[in-house]
């Protein structure tokens, strides 16, 4: 199969504190923390949005590939929040990186992993032989309503891969499998400004049914053991559930913890376990086996067997990594938070 040729990241430098969102909401902090597993959350800037984000993360994904971008045939991206209902974010974002004209792009929507979809995309494609190099991102600047959960939980950031042939590639695509059912825990409908949940329900059985279901299906598909992986990332709506799913199939903390980041950012949805994906091939090593499991609302999964190449460690260093961006912080109060928001102005 094809593989991922670069990588990117971008993670606005913003924050909350569940402390400043529980002093405002009149809610426990400490139980919340406690809930959910998190501590604070990155927050998009007023001029930030997912096209800037797209391109930030391309940028950082075309350094490390060293490709000639005007042979990138096609860009998709994922998201939740695109800037405009009406004109795609990926043409955008291809102007933006002067690609030229040569290339198709489309903005694909399934929630949570609209940006896992992209990269099986576009290794079709490339297998296919209809393109050499495609352009996968997914990224968000979730929208939570005022005084909701979400609010705790809801950020900012992405990431993009450069999805070339296996010859380039710092890490192949080794398999990749889907779990989807008519599963609605999650959603928002034309015009509304915020997303509704279910509650409970988008545990189980939305999350844990379709995570659980297209990791099994992968290992069953190639054969593996979990303890063949250097590093395991299951979508990360908040640092609980990705913690639930790694019990159930014996995942270690060591396997877990780098592609853990939404203790440190909060849930960038579309962004989320491709996010994961980036921070463990910011630290892989040749040989290294990874497992990412996708997950969106709606429902479905993707699953993905990757292994890192001799090609990743030279790749590393060109770019900043997602620890990086995760170090930057500027912290908000709550009205300011709400401003960056565009709840107040």
């Amino acid at each position: 199969m094809a593989g991922i040729v670069g990588w990117g990241s971008y993670i606005p430098k913003y924050r909350i504190t569940v402390e400043e969102i529980a002093k405002a909401q009149e809610g426990d902090a400490d139980a919340i923390k406690n809930g959910l597993g998190l501590m604070e959350k990155s927050v998009p800037g007023r001029d930030e949005d997912s096209a800037t984000i797209a391109v930030a993360a391309a940028r950082d994904a075309l350094k490390r590939a060293g490709i000639n971008k005007k042979e990138i045939g096609a860009i998709y991206i994922g998201s939740e929040s695109h800037p405009y209902a009406v004109k795609p974010t990926s043409s955008i974002v291809g102007e933006a990186l002067d690609i030229g004209d040569n290339y198709t792009a489309v903005d694909t929507q399934f929630a949570c992993k609209a940006g896992s979809a992209t990269i099986q995309i576009n290794a079709g494609l490339v297998d296919s032989k209809m393109i050499k190099y495609g352009l996968s991102i997914g990224a968000d600047t979730s929208q939570a309503e005022p005084g909701n959960a979400l609010e705790y939980s809801a950020a900012a950031g992405g990431a993009a891969f450069i999805i070339g042939g296996n010859s380039e590639a710092v890490a192949t695509i080794d398999a990749t499998v889907s779990f989807t059912t008519d599963t609605p825990d999650f959603w928002r409908r034309a015009l509304q400004p915020y997303p509704a949940h279910a509650g409970r329900f988008t545990g189980e059985p939305a999350y844990f049914k379709h995570v659980v279901g297209a990791t099994k299906r992968i290992l069953e598909k190639t054969g593996l053991q979990m303890s063949d992986f250097k590093f395991v990332v299951f979508h990360m709506p908040n640092g609980k559930f990705p913690l639930r799913v790694a019990k159930i199939f014996g995942v270690t903390k060591e396997q877990l913890a780098p592609g853990l980041v939404v203790t440190k950012i909060g849930n960038t949805y579309s962004g989320s376990s491709i996010l994961g994906l980036a921070s463990v091939l910011d630290v892989a090593k040749p040989g290294d086996k990874i497992l990412v499991t996708s997950y969106g609302s709606g429902s479905g999964s993707d699953s993905f067997v990757l292994t890192a190449t001799e090609k990743i460690l030279e790749a590393q260093d060109k770019a900043k990594k997602v620890n990086d961006y995760i170090k930057r912080k500027e912290y908000l109060t709550y009205s300011q938070y709400s401003k960056n928001m565009e709840q107040i102005h």
